[in-house]
């Protein structure tokens, strides 16, 4: 049930963090609970970008490009009618490109610990992402900086715990 008091222009939030934090789980849940419509961040990697990462490859940033501007293109369409959009966004460089499309996005970091996060992926089945490619993700990732829209929550939990305290997190970020 949507338990979010309703706002004039509601935010398109971005569920960033390394693979195997629940961005595909979380994501879905808090924005049914905020009342707007998801996007799944992996539906705009384009086949090669998918390709590459089932063979074991990290994207290099040529790869990146297109797939961010798609999402923040994404997100530019919801602007002021709100939304929830995944993508990794681990380098503040990609945040940037995502808020050059999207202004007024605002990021959830699902943080957590490595061993945590890297049982959870092993558990999860039919995913291009394998395990192999956290090193990576952790090597890449840049947490959001102080002048950057956004909050960070804790993975430990269930995905519904998760989810509230992502809703509280954001309710005091608009505060």
């Amino acid at each position: 049930m949507n338990t979010a008091p309703p706002t004039s222009t509601p935010h398109v939030v971005v569920v960033m963090g390394v693979a195997g934090t629940g961005k595909t789980t979380i994501g879905p849940l808090l924005a049914a609970e905020l009342g707007v419509p998801y996007a799944e961040g992996d539906d705009f990697h384009p086949p090669a970008n998918i390709a590459k990462m089932s063979a074991g490859t990290p994207l290099d940033d040529d790869d990146r490009w297109p797939w961010l501007d798609a999402i923040g293109e994404w997100a530019h369409g919801r602007a002021g009618l709100g939304g929830v959009v995944s993508s990794s966004a681990l380098k503040r460089a990609y945040r940037d490109r995502l808020r050059e499309g999207a202004p007024d996005a605002v990021f959830l970091h699902l943080t957590g610990d490595r061993e945590l996060i890297e049982e959870r992926m092993a558990d999860r089945k039919g995913h291009f992402m394998p395990t192999a490619l956290l090193d990576s993700q952790f090597a890449t990732l840049q947490p959001l900086q102080a002048d950057e829209a956004g909050v960070s929550v804790d993975v430990s939990g269930t995905p519904t715990e998760i989810t509230q305290r992502a809703v509280a997190a954001l309710r005091r970020l608009d505060s």
